[in-house]
């Protein structure tokens, strides 16, 4: 479809240029799929944007077009009529020949026709960054599901790409921890729940330290001695970092995330004193009631001064953020960095980025934003208690749900099988849950909606996968040598074209989720996919179509456009993170 999409904006430049008198050019011309299908495959509402420039209707603009077009008869390999309808649209119609060649041309090749990039990019992804010594909880599944979803989509692309996890492992909360560790821990509890009960001495400390001056003054005594590297505050440091990453490993593992690297805050903190060096020297950053502070001219951001260090000399983490990207320039030399963090933080990113191209990096700086979790009260998701629900507890459920709907559907699979499938649905459940709608909005999460095997959800599109391989097993198909005969695609009937043509589009799902930091486009397309060949599925019989004249050309055409349906769903679902199943 993108070389349609090519091809057509090409012939459509060149007429406006010269029927109309208007230069522009072909990627200005947005082609785009008709609101009902009735009207064609493409469809161009440009005699509409230039109706004021030429002081004509759209619909004379358009049909001025339309003849244009007539001119050019290599148009005709790809298209098969162009019309004019609506108030002023031009539509496109592919021609069926075009669509099996370059069906049979994508199925051929492993990419499945998604093109290598002219010019690979060097891509840091910055995500998850959950804060040593507590749990992971609800409130990190968006950053680490989006960001491995941004990272597998970029790498497939051709794309250089590092993950980093950067990790709140520095800062006063330690020595808030340190003051509860050495008072209050519960050894036992320790042992059962490290995170859990480094959590509630923390807790209990912060709110003692609300109302006595003195327990502060202990927790700042304390962190102060661990910065200046005391020993005894050192160890327990240290083993906080221990605790936590054998608890995020597990979490990490359980959803198939990893990471080049995982370098936290305390990474960067020999580093602070010279980069603010830096940025005063340069001029970029003053010194403002005591503290060090970067001031801007742009109107939206100068009556927010980026403060990098307080008056009493601590470094905030806006110091820690620049430190991180001079790191990341000279180490990584990347062109594009991507801080997938929540929404409510896009401030603090228009002043980090600002004040980077003040201090003259040269690179692209994105902050992928996203919305809010909420419960089915519409408030942010939280446990019956008011707490935060953790991330460990979260997936247990899901898998749990998802075991009950296994055990319906297959009650004759072995437990190890049910098992696994289950895992497999619920964790792909949550995280299509999240990867399916535009990220930047809130979500509200139910359990019921997720799970159904109907509609929008994982467990959907991983039931479409599982019953095109229930077809070749049912036919003992051998895929091997279907992909290597020379089958060629006969799309008789109207649900194959249509499938056939959502197919040509896996490519530009695939680049404009890219492009776009959106990975729901990736979604949006498979379900699109998915409920497409539902619909050839009740119509276009696929084992038994091989009785009567050249019907045996037409079996083989339909496996292969089973297989490549199924290809497509394996690989979207894993660029998103989930995994396909054979049985379900």
């Amino acid at each position: 479809m993108l070389e349609a999409k090519r091809t057509i904006s090409e012939k459509l430049a060149r007429v406006v240029r010269q029927e109309l008198g208007v230069d522009l050019p072909p990627e200005e011309i947005v082609l785009s799929a008709p609101r009902k299908e009735a009207f064609g495959d493409l469809a161009t509402n440009i005699a509409l944007s230039l109706s004021n420039k030429l002081r004509l209707s759209p619909k004379e603009i358009a049909e001025k077009i339309r003849q244009g077009l007539e001119k050019y008869t290599d148009l005709q390999d790809i298209v098969k009529n162009v019309e004019v309808a609506g108030a002023g649209f031009v539509n496109f119609r592919l021609n069926e020949a075009w669509v099996e060649r370059k069906a049979g041309e994508f199925y051929d090749q492993e990419r499945l026709g998604v093109p290598e990039p002219a010019k690979p990019l060097t891509v840091v992804i910055d995500f998850s960054s959950p804060n040593v010594a507590k749990p992971m909880h609800v409130g990190h599944i968006r950053s680490t599901i989006i960001g491995d979803a941004l990272g597998r989509i970029y790498r497939f692309l051709g794309h250089k790409v590092i993950t980093d996890n950067h990790l709140g492992d520095w800062g006063t909360q330690f020595g808030m921890l340190i003051v509860g560790y050495k008072r209050f821990l519960d050894k036992e509890a320790l042992a059962k729940d490290p995170l859990g009960e480094l959590e509630h001495i923390y807790q209990k400390v912060y709110n003692l330290a609300q109302q006595d001056e003195a327990v502060a003054e202990e927790a700042r005594q304390e962190h102060a001695k661990l910065q200046s590297g005391h020993e005894q505050n050192l160890a327990l440091w240290k083993e906080f970092m221990q605790w936590s990453k054998m608890e995020f490993d597990k979490i990490y593992q359980r959803l198939g995330v990893k990471f080049d690297h995982t370098l936290g805050e305390s990474f960067y903190n020999p580093m602070l004193g010279d980069v603010v060096k830096e940025l005063k020297e340069k001029g970029i950053a003053r010194e403002s009631e005591g503290a060090i502070c970067i001031f801007f001219d742009e109107p939206e951001l100068a009556d927010a001064p980026f403060i990098i260090q307080r008056r009493d000399g601590a470094w905030l983490y806006s110091a820690t953020d620049l430190a991180t990207i001079k790191y990341r320039m000279e180490k990584f030399k990347p062109d594009l960095i991507l801080y997938v963090v929540d929404i409510r933080q896009r401030l603090h990113f228009q002043q980090l980025f600002t004040a980077v191209r003040r201090w003259g990096y040269e690179v692209r700086l994105e902050h992928i934003g996203f919305g809010t979790i909420l419960g089915e009260d519409r408030t942010p998701l939280k446990t019956r208690e008011g707490g935060l629900v953790r991330l460990e507890d979260l997936l247990d459920e899901a898998e749990k749900r998802a075991l009950s709907i296994v055990n319906e559907q297959n009650p004759d699979l072995s437990e190890a099988e049910r098992q696994d499938i289950a895992r497999a649905v619920g964790l792909g459940a949550v995280k299509y849950c999240d990867l399916s709608g535009a990220r930047q909005s809130d979500y509200i999460f139910s359990f019921n909606r997720m799970m159904r095997l109907d509609g929008n959800t994982a467990p959907y599109l991983q039931y479409a996968y599982a019953r095109i391989q229930s077809i070749f097993r049912k036919g003992e198909i051998n895929i091997a040598k279907l992909r290597r005969g020379n089958g060629k695609f006969l799309l008789q009937e109207e649900s194959e074209r249509d499938l056939a043509k959502c197919l040509l589009r896996f490519p530009e799902a695939v680049l404009s989720a890219a492009s776009e930091f959106a990975p729901h486009l990736v979604s949006a397309y498979l379900y699109e996919l998915s409920t497409r060949y539902s619909r050839f599925y009740e119509t276009c019989p696929v084992l038994t179509s091989s009785s009567g004249p050249s019907m045996d050309g037409l079996k083989e055409s339909r496996l292969m456009l089973c297989d490549y349906v199924a290809r497509v769903l394996k690989l979207g679902l894993n660029l998103l993170g989930i995994e396909s199943i054979e049985r379900m």
